[in-house]
């Protein structure tokens, strides 16, 4: 009986199906990307600024997470939610006299707070200094959630400010800077916004 040959199997066609599969599932797999939070930095200090001064207690507010993640605002237990406008009270204060300011007398009063003048509060919002600390063990996401409402009491303060002198908000103006990064005259203003606010914030690891 004459043998018969097994006929071959042509796989060629087979490794280009299979090149076809892995390139449509690599065009339609979406993939998880770690997403991390927006955070903006303390501002940068100018390279001729001068060494800090000796600081009177009544000028910092202290912020403190421990480890349980209670939240301490000068030594008394608060909630995250009190956090701004007890900070925009303390920075607003305008107490007393304030340090020199460009084109401005040295030490002049804030004439632009609208605070209450407590004498055992703030003299001015360039002496108000903000030091938040917290444990080691403190939450990461408590821990932004304090920082972000720090930054909301200076924003919020600054665009008070800006809609009395420019007619629109300090927002309002970064966000057209950030568009028209040539305005000189925008970033002139910015930068007086800022000076009468600055944000000065210490953070520090509790011992």
């Amino acid at each position: 009986m004459a043998r018969r040959d097994t006929p071959e199997i042509n796989a060629g066609s087979m490794a280009d199906i299979a090149f076809l599969l892995l390139i449509f599932f690599l065009v339609t797999t979406t993939m998880d990307i770690d997403a991390g939070i927006s955070r903006r930095l303390p501002e940068k200090q100018p390279p001729n600024a001068p060494p800090p001064p000796i600081i009177k207690e009544k000028n910092v507010f202290e912020v403190f997470v421990n480890k349980n993640d209670d939240l301490l605002i000068e030594n008394e237990y608060h909630k995250i939610a009190d956090i701004k406008q007890m900070a925009m009270d303390f920075i607003d204060n305008g107490g007393g006299i304030g340090n020199p300011m460009p084109n401005e007398v040295a030490g002049k009063d804030c004439t632009w707070c609208k605070g209450t003048k407590d004498p055992a509060s703030s003299d001015h919002p360039n002496k108000a200094v903000i030091l938040l600390k917290s444990d080691r063990s403190t939450q990461y996401g408590t821990f932004i959630q304090v920082q972000n409402e720090l930054g909301r009491a200076y924003t919020t303060l600054r665009n008070r400010l800006a809609k009395d002198m420019y007619g629109e908000t300090y927002t309002d103006m970064v966000n057209k800077l950030s568009k028209d990064k040539g305005n000189e005259s925008l970033k002139a203003k910015i930068t007086t916004i800022k000076s009468m606010y600055p944000e000065i914030i210490s953070e520090q690891e509790a011992n």
